[in-house]
């Protein structure tokens, strides 16, 4: 049930905060990025998601040229226009055949953030980046 509920608000968020897509290798990456707040509280525990005006949350999902999720490893980093780098590190959430990776990144209002991620499968492998401000509520 829970991740019924964090799927749709991560769809419906992702969805109003900018969520893009972008091709790497034969992998379509759907991304997004969005602050914790719009997370309700029961959904933000049942994941160990600190529930804050200063933390983001980082969603991303792979999937195949036939629209399939793929199980990957992902890395990555943000770093702030001051030079702050901060290591990401990503939770797999499986819902049916569904999967998304979501990283948190704490944040102070107006933070500009490079996110470069890196995207490792059993055939290939890849790497994009984006870039995305965060505000505090």
């Amino acid at each position: 049930m829970f991740k019924f509920i964090l799927s749709a608000l991560v769809l419906l968020f992702a969805s109003l905060s900018q969520a893009t897509e972008i091709k790497v290798g034969d992998w379509t990456v759907h991304y997004s990025a969005l602050p914790s707040t719009f997370l309700t509280p029961d959904v933000a525990r049942s994941y160990q998601i600190e529930r804050s005006r200063y933390n983001g949350i980082l969603n991303i999902a792979v999937h195949d040229k036939d629209g399939k999720s793929q199980q990957v490893n992902l890395t990555g980093e943000g770093k702030t226009l001051i030079g702050t780098v901060r290591k990401l590190e990503f939770q797999t959430v499986r819902e049916g055949d569904s999967i998304y990776y979501i990283a948190e990144y704490p944040y102070r209002n107006v933070d500009n953030v490079q996110f470069t991620i890196e995207i490792q499968g059993p055939n290939q492998g890849g790497e994009f980046s984006f870039r995305h401000t965060f505000y505090t509520d």
